[in-house]
This record gives structure tokens, sequence and C-alpha cells, in this order.
């Protein structure tokens, strides 16, 4: 069996309102990877939160630091750790 990772994301610089969320929505689910992702309140960063294998992982985390067209990544800060909640899907968290 395949141990279970969680990667605890930031992700800060141009993030919020240029369909971050929703991209790594699709990434996550095409990963196959449950969690979950929202906006912070400073306005300039969003938190992912997401279980799974630690491969799946990394991908999720190299599309991370590229993220969608309309955005500008500048930095990543990651925390890896044994999954903990046993997540069911991936959504927006508000």
């Amino acid at each position: 069996m395949v141990q279970q990772r969680r990667l605890h994301a930031l992700v800060r610089g141009r993030v919020q309102m240029v369909g971050f969320r929703y991209f790594v929505v699709e990434e996550a689910r095409r990963l196959g990877l449950a969690g979950w992702v929202r906006n912070s309140d400073d306005g300039e960063t969003v938190e992912v939160v997401a279980e799974g294998p630690e491969e799946r992982l990394r991908q999720l985390e190299a599309a991370l630091r590229e993220g969608p067209r309309s955005a500008r990544v500048e930095a990543v800060d990651t925390h890896w750790s044994d999954a903990l909640e046993g997540h069911r899907g991936f959504q927006v968290r508000w």
C-alpha cells in the first residue's frame, strides 16, 4: 500500500481573483488527490492542503509553482507530513 502524505502549501503572488483556486481544484482532481484550497485574508496568498501519494503531491506542487497563465506566482512555501484527516474529494473552502 502506498503511504499517504500531506502537502500544506502557501502560494504567494498575484494568485487571488485570477482563477488560481479553480486551477488547483482541477489539477488536484486530475491527480486523484483529496483536500482543499482557499484564499487567505491578506489578498495575496492562497492556501492549499492536499493528501495522497507523494509522487502525485509532487506533481501538484510543480503545478502550484507554475499556476494558470493569469497568475504570477512569486513563492511557494511547503510543509510535508503524514496524511491526517482522510479528506474526501477536493474543494474550494471559503
